[in-house]
């Protein structure tokens, strides 16, 4: 097996064991501690509070590190995170806390993973080929999206909720094994230390005086404040407003998968039929078009919105990521990458807990569709974001006449 596939299974391995874990954790919350919905909240927030707490210096860590022990000793610390619960149980002292921590843990980890891994792909896959294997991954994490939580809730009825999480552990020491046996890259270090604040802001300043990355950025962190108000709004809308049954409406939240799927298939074919600055700017106008979709009508015609809607929705924003990503992989100076990967994830996800929780203020006295109706008002931002900047003037981002890694530098 070649070095790219191996890496990919790897990745594989533990998207599919998040996902089973991903149901299994917050069922052991509330079959087996019977937790609050405060206690659920607290849970559910651990998962995201990772990266606006070590989102930016995940990038000068990784950096420091080597590349394949980084991914395989996060891999370990989550396989050893999630394997405390099943313990805790048996020896009859696991409690909600508990929970909270191991889902810090995990998301503190999958951080450092994250980053460590996208800037290993680069070290192994050739430029030409970067596109397509991104598009591959995103693909492949959308299908283990859309199976992870029916084999999980599978498992979950046949074993319990705790020993299903055994599942999610087995899948990080698959992935360790995996990446343990691929050559070790020390990625680009600094020929001198530098302290890590100054590491950050030299990430930083790269990224944000950048004519191409820091306008996808913004538009980027656009998109993940919509993305976290339909976390919050779409089981709202669903159930309260167009009266869904439980099986429809998990149907109907599957159509995100499907959707990011679509878009993965045809991340290339669309980006070389329009190139990929101005297919980013046409797509992002599909994208708010198809936000307004979402909530229009009622019966069936609603149904039949939302599908469209969330389908297009999903699907351009995958074209956008896989894009995007590509560009940042390609165009960073090697000794940056780390940093730049990580000061646009940090950015723009810190906007995913930040949508949902506008989205929850205003559904409360406006009603969910309302609500779905001004953000995708704020959809419109992410086209406009690249419309008003270099990126407008371009076919593609990266064009061989311009030296991209000296036009941030100033």
């Amino acid at each position: 097996m070649s070095v790219f596939w191996r890496w990919w299974a790897a990745g594989t391995s533990s998207d599919l064991g998040s996902a089973v874990g991903g149901v299994a954790l917050p069922l052991t919350a509330l079959a087996v501690l019977d937790a609050t919905p405060f206690e659920m909240g607290l849970i559910a927030a651990a998962g995201y509070v990772a990266w606006l707490a070590i989102g930016l210096p995940a990038g000068v860590i990784v950096q420091r590190l080597p590349l394949r022990g980084t991914q395989v000793g996060a891999d370990l610390v989550r396989a050893l995170a999630v394997t405390s619960i099943p313990v805790a149980w048996w020896l009859g002292v696991l409690s909600v806390t508990q929970l909270v921590v191991v889902a810090l843990t995990l998301s503190f980890a999958h951080v450092i993973f994250f980053v460590a891994n996208t800037t290993f792909l680069p070290e192994i896959v050739s430029r030409d080929q970067l596109q397509s294997r991104n598009s591959l991954t995103s693909g492949t994490h959308a299908t283990t999206q859309l199976a992870g939580p029916s084999l999980g809730g599978l498992a979950v009825q046949v074993l319990g909720a705790v020993p299903t999480l055994l599942i999610d552990a087995a899948s990080y020491l698959v992935s360790a094994a995996l990446l343990r046996t691929l050559p070790p890259r020390r990625g680009h270090r600094p020929d001198q230390p530098a302290a890590m604040g100054a590491m950050i802001r030299e990430g930083w300043a790269y990224v944000t005086r950048h004519p191409m990355m820091g306008p996808a950025m913004w538009s980027a962190t656009a998109l993940k404040f919509v993305c976290g108000a339909h976390l919050t709004l779409f089981p709202l809308y669903l159930v309260r407003e167009l009266h869904a049954p439980p099986g429809v409406v998990g149907l109907l939240l599957a159509v995100d998968g499907l959707g990011t799927l679509i878009g993965a298939a045809l991340t290339t074919r669309a980006t070389n039929a329009l190139g990929t600055a101005r297919g980013l700017i046409i797509l992002g106008f599909v994208e708010a078009a198809a936000a307004f979709v979402i909530p229009l009508g009622t019966g069936w015609v609603a149904y039949l919105g939302f599908t469209a809607g969330v389908l297009i929705f999903a699907g351009t924003v995958c074209v956008f990521s896989v894009t995007t990503r590509t560009y940042r992989q390609i165009a960073s100076p090697p000794e940056l990458l780390s940093r730049v990967m990580a000061t646009v994830r940090f950015v723009s996800w810190g906007a995913i807990p930040v949508g949902g929780l506008v989205a929850g203020a205003l559904a409360g006295p406006l009603g969910a569709r309302t609500t779905l109706l001004i953000v995708a008002v704020a959809a419109l931002a992410a086209p406009l974001a690249l419309l008003f900047s270099p990126v407008r003037g371009r076919r593609d981002l990266l064009e061989p006449t311009t030296p991209e890694r000296e036009a941030a530098v100033g």
